[in-house]
């Protein structure tokens, strides 16, 4: 009668349910707590995101002073005219109307187009959130410097102005923006579309997986479905058999 090879008290290595050699138990690698140090990590890192978003929100809206001080100076007046009883365009035929309007298009533009570079230019990283944030900032600057090219251009009580200035005297009509809806959203889809194309062009790229060789594979080593250590090809049977 032969002792046993494996004392009672002591689990063989070769049971079925051994503990695997990285396990650390709770909070250790591969116990159930590890995911907690990647979850920590992606909310410190949606955190961060959220923090920058907000901050170029509140910068892209702040730039919108610019646009509507550059819109009060380069849009085109539209003049006017009183006879006493009534106020006319003193130039039926003008297209200074038409003109503030591309004004402010073209200058929401280039502000979309200047802030989607900065941001980029300072955060190569990119993300969905620094996206939202050129968005809204560029739709809160844009209602900015609607409303402070209105109030800095030419009186708004058109009657009043002309009475102020006398019968036959020209005079300009009140800033405006005729087509709010587009102009108010020029400035956001301009940074949108731009800060895309660069960070599609120069954003940092993906690290390519890289495919290592399978140990025990090249030379000398074995590679599966073959036999012996020298390679995949079985031997060649011998001369007539």
């Amino acid at each position: 009668m032969t002792a046993p090879l494996t004392p009672p008290h002591q689990p063989s290595s070769n049971g079925p349910w051994q503990t695997p050699p990285k396990w650390g138990g709770p909070g250790g690698p591969g116990g159930p707590g590890s995911g907690g140090l990647v979850e920590s990590q992606g909310e410190n890192d949606r955190r961060s995101d959220l923090r920058q978003a907000a901050v170029v929100t509140v910068l892209v809206t702040v730039a919108g002073i610019g646009l509507g001080l550059l819109w009060v100076w380069l849009a085109p007046r539209v003049p006017l005219i009183s006879d006493g009883t009534a106020v006319f365009l003193s130039d039926s035929e003008g297209e200074e109307a038409i003109g503030a309007d591309g004004t402010f298009v073209l200058l929401a533009l280039a502000f979309g187009a200047l802030c989607a570079a900065l941001v980029f230019w300072f955060q190569r990283r990119g993300g969905i959130a620094l996206v939202v944030g050129l968005a809204l900032g560029g739709l809160f600057g844009s209602l900015l410097a609607w409303r402070l090219g209105v109030w800095l251009g030419p009186n708004q009580d058109v009657v009043a102005h002309a009475r102020a200035v006398g019968k036959g005297v020209v005079f300009d009509a009140p800033l405006r923006l005729r087509a709010k809806g587009a102009a108010l959203l020029v400035w956001s889809i301009g940074a949108m579309a731009v800060h895309l194309g660069l960070t599609a062009l120069f954003g940092p790229r993906d690290p390519e997986p890289e495919w290592g060789a399978h140990p025990g594979w090249g030379a000398g080593g074995a590679v599966p479905g073959g036999s012996g250590a020298g390679g995949g090809v079985p031997p060649a049977p011998p001369a007539g058999a």
